[in-house]
């Protein structure tokens, strides 16, 4: 063992002992929670060497008190700085819950009420759709207002904007809904940011200011707070990229009702503890608005029980949990670099949290099974029965089967489902494009199809719509995971034709995440049996030559497309992200070429012609991203230093604010040069 190992260790010792020590039966002592330590080590050690993640931090909490706490891996590569239980992270999604508490804390003051419409706080709020007028306070926290989505251009950054809850309005205003408000819960990012600023607007004081005054000193959590990248003297984990081990610039994202916090594992514990404890941060109703289920209106339809959404929470129960009596709350958050997980049993007050560098860390699995092993240790559930797992036995496929055939989409793929009766298999291709591989391969069995990693789905009609349903067997729920397509009677078309245009983004801030490049360069598509759809970052339902819009009620983060004429070319409104065609990037010469962001700010691009070399001059604030010809990221001065090499038919993007300049020096690229 290291030297710093072992001293964490001992730590970790003291911790266990002086937490426990306090009023505890004997058999409330260390040796209690000894296999979930063990569960959280060996899994989460497991997900860091597999690449799921390169650090992490888990915590538990028992009466307020913390009972286990611990950090993974390292925070900073280059400095050899270990995570500790200090350690700060990017906690995404889980910051809902602070801005559902304030919101409460704001009702108990008798300046909310839940039922009452969100525009009589803030009457600026419109949309392109009048039902938003029934838009209540409730609708926005439990998801079920029936809006797009997020917001996501420049949402996700190395510094902080303010501007964005602007823009989220902006975005809104040229908005239609997707369904009726109320009528099902359908993830929606957007109604927490509104929420923040019903926050900003009622007290009077800033978003940040009233979570410092309200929750964070009478909570004493002094390391929860801004973004990572708003963060000084305090330890941070910076997220590494697993295939080239470069450090990313730490993410801050202003979107903070959303999810824009930061935290330890140790404060979200001790923070989901203080909605559990009466009277310590919320009234006894408070918390009981808060714990209230909003089942969605699909899950009735649905063989299993669902999601179940509280104000904030995620899941306000699991089926396993809830027969033996014990309601489980949880609270999921996911970044582009950060992923993130709390659980807590309110009446036990009993929390467990996870959080790791990296977008697809398992963390709400790997805290789930430490939850479980708290449970398990206390006498509250049985240890889980081991079993074998038997694969299914291949049936025929049953009859009707072939109506189950045909298009599905979520919010950014678009798949098609294939039925092979001579195989008795179903295969679900997804489309890149005009091109379609296979995802996921079906057998029947049972009532159920079953892939062959072990995932079980089914198909299920509700409200004269048709689903591919997921079985989760490790949490006990289903989960719809796409919507089928339908046919459209009239058919429209667009203007121009959309079949393989290529689209640039302009409304870039130089400070953009480098995961959320990809949305600066992408193609629309047209399926010639898909009539009267466009492909456009999501499939969208053509309405007239200049606006196709969301072609589904039950799947969250969908856009709108919308056309316009600038400068002679039809550029695209997709939601809150501008675009203009290829055809206006500037033909890259060889030598010296300058370019100057313009007063509105946006990105502009350069296309070269000839394999070149490339050197920059730039301004410190400005940024220089180089795609590939098919539209893949491979120089980012955010991240990389010195010259790139850009093939024939790549693609230069400046990013940057007025009146920022660059200087892109292109020589030939001679063949040893080419990468």
């Amino acid at each position: 063992m290291s030297r710093i190992r072992l001293v964490v260790a001992v730590c970790l010792c003291f911790v266990l002992v002086t937490s426990l020590a306090s009023g505890k039966t004997a058999k409330e002592g260390p040796d209690l929670y000894k296999s979930a330590i063990a569960t959280a080590r060996s899994e989460i050690w497991q997900a860091i060497n597999n690449g799921q993640c390169g650090s992490a931090t888990a915590a538990i909490t028992v009466n307020g008190k913390v009972v286990y706490a611990e950090g993974f891996g390292m925070a900073n590569r280059e400095k050899s700085v270990p995570v500790d239980r200090n350690t700060l992270f990017n906690i995404g999604s889980i910051s809902k819950m602070y801005v559902a508490a304030a919101i409460m804390l704001l009702v108990e003051d008798g300046k909310v009420s839940l039922d009452k419409p969100v525009r009589l706080y803030l009457p600026e709020f419109k949309m392109a759709d009048d039902r938003y007028k029934t838009i209540t306070v409730r609708m926005l926290l439990n998801h079920t207002s029936g809006m797009p989505g997020t917001q996501n251009a420049n949402s996700f950054c190395f510094k902080y904007d303010d501007n964005l809850k602007q823009e989220t309005m902006n975005t809104l205003a040229r908005a239609h809904l997707k369904h009726d408000p109320g009528a099902m819960a359908a993830y929606c990012n957007d109604g927490f940011t509104l929420a923040e600023m019903i926050v900003e607007r009622v007290s009077g004081r800033r978003y940040t200011d009233f979570l410092n005054d309200r929750i964070f000193k009478p909570l004493g959590l002094k390391n929860t707070g801004m973004g990572l990248g708003e963060i000084k003297d305090k330890p941070v984990a910076l997220y590494y990229e697993p295939e080239t081990g470069k450090a990313h610039p730490l993410e801050t994202i202003s979107i903070l009702g959303a999810g824009g916090l930061s935290s330890t594992a140790e404060e979200l514990c001790l923070f989901t503890d203080s909605l559990l404890a009466k009277d310590k941060l919320l009234k006894r109703s408070s918390l009981a608005e808060m714990r209230s289920a909003q089942p969605s209106a699909l899950a009735p339809a649905l063989r299993n029980p669902s999601f179940s959404y509280g104000l904030g929470w995620d899941l306000i129960g699991l089926p396993r949990y809830d027969a033996k009596g014990i309601q489980v709350l949880g609270k999921s958050g996911g970044t582009a670099n950060y992923s993130s997980m709390v659980y807590t049993v309110p009446d036990k007050r009993i929390s467990v949290a996870v959080i790791a560098s990296g977008a697809e860390s398992g963390a709400m699995m790997i805290a789930l099974n430490i939850l479980d092993a708290v449970l398990v240790g206390k006498k509250l559930i049985p240890n889980k029965e081991k079993t074998v797992s038997i694969p299914p036995e291949p049936q025929k496929l049953p009859q009707g089967h072939a109506s189950h055939g045909g298009y599905y989409a979520d919010d950014t793929k678009l798949g098609r489902i294939v039925f092979d009766e001579y195989k008795d298999t179903a295969i679900l291709y997804l489309y890149k494009e005009q091109e379609k591989t296979p995802a996921v391969a079906f057998i029947y069995s049972n009532g159920y199809y079953h892939g062959i990693k072990g995932d079980t789905y089914y198909f299920q009609r509700a409200g004269g719509e048709d689903y591919l349903a997921a079985s989760i067997s490790a949490f006990g729920i289903d989960r719809i995971v796409m919507q089928k397509v339908k046919p459209v009677e009239n058919p429209q078309r667009l203007k121009i034709d959309m079949d393989g245009k290529v689209w640039l983004r302009r409304n870039v801030s130089p400070f953009e995440s480098i995961p959320v490049t990809r949305s600066h360069f992408v193609r629309s598509s047209l399926y010639n049996d898909l009539p009267g759809y466009v492909f456009f970052s999501g499939l969208k339902r053509i309405g007239s030559p200049d606006f196709a819009g969301m072609s589904f009620d039950s799947v969250r983060d969908q856009t709108e497309l919308a056309l316009f004429e600038k400068d002679g070319a039809a550029w695209a409104w997709v939601s809150d992200m501008l675009y203009s065609p290829k055809e206006t990037a500037i033909a890259l010469r060889t030598g010296e070429n300058s370019v100057r962001i313009g007063n509105d700010g946006y990105s502009e691009w350069l296309a070269a012609n000839e394999n070149a070399v490339l050197s920059f001059t730039r301004s410190q604030r400005g940024r220089i991203v180089v795609f590939s010809p098919d539209g893949t990221p491979t120089y980012d001065s955010a991240r990389d230093t010195g010259e790139a090499y850009a093939a024939k038919g790549s693609y230069i993007e400046c990013a940057g604010l007025a009146d920022d300049a660059f200087t892109i020096k292109a020589r030939p690229a001679a063949a040893s040069e080419k990468k």
